[in-house]
């Protein structure tokens, strides 16, 4: 057995090394070792030409599909996508929105950029307490007042809203948190003859005139007397005998006032309060001899609503972006704006004309219009960017390097250029 195992084992030697000496005869005969040559060459020659045409720059993946991040029912998902709005994504990914939910940012924003992030709020009941009256019901607003215009009540820019935890549901009656209203009081202002239909928190005549800003001078008298208790719907006289009295009705600007909010995308805006414009009347006090007008009174007739927006903080992008942008000079402080622009301008597509939508063409047009935009940035013409390198027609970088002059130069930097783009939706 053993001298048969030993046969076995030198015949196998044998073979293995006859097959050794056939290969190696094989590769020194020109028939085939010219065609593995020829391919060795094509290949090297393949990466030299790619290498050589990009000009060894860092090149973007694939613009058609975008990450959006969507967080719903303490969960976050990451959807690759090619939808358009958030709506869509949603419906794609079979998140269901139900009646009171709030979706941030709308249904209708279109998605531009990648690691966007889409937050669904979902709602949870509210009890609203308005004097005597309770009402239930269903909600996500972020506000006391967007909770309230939701279900319907009408509220005035005078009335106090508090948004308060039910701590004590057998107490109070309620479930999840409570909006109590407190009215404000309807009275009639009758100021140097000119009628006024005032809402007010005070509780007396005195509280009136000093919540209105109404100051008195000599020879002006009030009724009733300073410290008369208010009720809905009384009358109140502020007179000044034997001068001559003109009014300008004036409008409060809507206030704005900015929330941050790291949940959101850098760039992302939400409206989270709908505001109102106030109106003040001005009373002025004429010379008869010389027509000189001087303010005399300036009343808060209808308060200004402020507009609260919820701007995003969250900033991801991507590595293939961060490389371009580096290997363009941008400094890392400015990749957010630069983000935020080239998403909303031509999603990150070098060649993209103005006017294109959806996908990124593979290659540039034959014909690029002067008329029209082209490029990241849509530069106009496109040809403008050829100072900054001859492949400007497909180069990212080429392109990145046109824009950031183009961004301090006409704006002074990225941000100011970004804000610009918040406001006009252009550059």
């Amino acid at each position: 057995m053993r001298k048969r195992l030993l046969r076995l084992r030198k015949r196998y030697t044998v073979q293995q090394r006859r097959k050794v000496r056939i290969i190696r005869r094989a590769t020194r005969h020109p028939a085939v070792a010219v065609p593995i040559v020829t391919i060795l060459i094509l290949i090297l020659l393949s990466v030299v030409g790619i290498v050589l045409v990009s000009g060894g720059k860092p090149k973007l993946k694939d613009t058609g599909t975008h990450v959006v991040i969507v967080t719903h029912d303490d969960v976050e998902q990451n959807i690759p996508t090619r939808e358009r709005t958030v709506g869509d994504v949603l419906g794609r990914a079979s998140i269901a929105v139900h009646e009171g939910d709030v979706v941030e940012p709308d249904v209708s924003t279109e998605v531009v950029s990648d690691n966007f992030r889409v937050n669904v709020y979902r709602a949870v009941p509210v009890t609203i307490v308005d004097g005597g009256k309770k009402l239930f019901a269903y909600t996500a607003a972020k506000t006391p007042r967007s909770i309230v215009k939701q279900t319907g009540i009408e509220v005035y820019p005078e009335d106090r809203l508090d948004l308060l935890p039910a701590s004590n549901f057998l107490v109070e009656g309620s479930i999840g948190e409570r909006v109590v209203i407190q009215r404000a009081t309807q009275v009639n202002l009758n100021l140097y003859g000119t009628q006024l239909n005032l809402r007010t928190q005070a509780k007396t005549v005195e509280e009136l005139l000093k919540e209105k800003n109404i100051k008195l001078s000599q020879g002006d008298t009030v009724q009733p007397v300073a410290a008369t208790p208010l009720k809905p719907n009384d009358q109140v006289f502020v007179l000044r005998q034997g001068i001559k009295i003109e009014f300008a009705e004036e409008e409060i600007p809507m206030p704005r006032q900015i929330v941050e909010d790291a949940n959101l995308s850098f760039g992302t805006q939400v409206l989270r309060q709908q505001g109102t414009t106030g109106k003040r009347l001005v009373t002025y006090q004429v010379d008869q001899n010389t027509g000189e007008r001087k303010v005399i009174q300036s009343v808060t007739v209808v308060e200004a609503v402020p507009n609260i927006v919820a701007r995003g903080k969250a900033v991801q992008i991507p590595n293939d972006k961060q490389a371009v942008m580096a290997a363009a000079g941008i400094s890392s402080g400015n990749y957010p704006y630069v983000d935020f622009i080239m998403s909303h301008e031509a999603g990150w597509c070098p060649t993209k004309l103005q006017g294109q939508v959806g996908y990124c063409p593979p290659y540039a047009p034959v014909s690029i219009p002067s008329s029209l935009g082209y490029g990241i940035g849509q530069a106009t013409p496109g040809s403008k960017m050829a100072a900054f390198g001859a492949d400007w027609k497909t180069n990212v970088v080429t392109q990145l390097r046109w824009a950031s002059s183009y961004a301090t130069g006409r704006y002074g930097s990225w941000a100011a250029a970004y804000e610009h783009w918040q406001t006009h939706h252009n550059w």
